[in-house]
């Protein structure tokens, strides 16, 4: 019963250590991440290919609610017809592509029954695969 009781005592010790060195790595990851998007952008390159391997950006788009609006918006979209995205709650990526369809359906910009109850940004990041042969 020690042996077992010393053995989970040092597996939660190790499962705690490896926990931050992970946020360590998360970190260093978004960091090189945004770097790297940031100077592709700069220099208008869309992807390239380094030893088998593709970097490319990808653009996505992303909303949330305005902070204090949540009641706002849920009732907007119960009134516009889409309460079927409500429940307790909006789920954030169904909010960011219902956001993007809406926004593409009214010539590139946000319908006005939307403006004020949502933020809408653009995150850009760096796609990582397989070159193609």
């Amino acid at each position: 019963m020690f042996e077992l009781a010393e053995q989970l005592r040092v597996l939660r010790e190790q499962k705690e250590a490896a926990e931050q060195q992970l946020q360590e790595l998360n970190a260093k990851i978004n960091e090189t991440d945004y770097r790297l998007s940031e100077l592709m952008a700069e220099s208008e390159t869309q992807n390239f290919t380094r030893g088998g391997v593709m970097f490319y950006l990808v653009t996505k788009t992303r909303a949330s609610a305005v902070a204090g609006c949540k009641e706002e918006l849920f009732a907007a979209l119960r009134r516009e017809g889409y309460g079927e995205l409500v429940t307790e709650t909006v789920n954030a990526n169904s909010l960011s592509s219902f956001v993007k369809e809406q926004i593409e359906e009214n010539e590139d910009v946000l319908p006005d029954w939307l403006s004020g109850l949502v933020n809408v940004f653009e995150k850009t990041s760096v796609g990582v695969r397989k070159a193609s042969k």
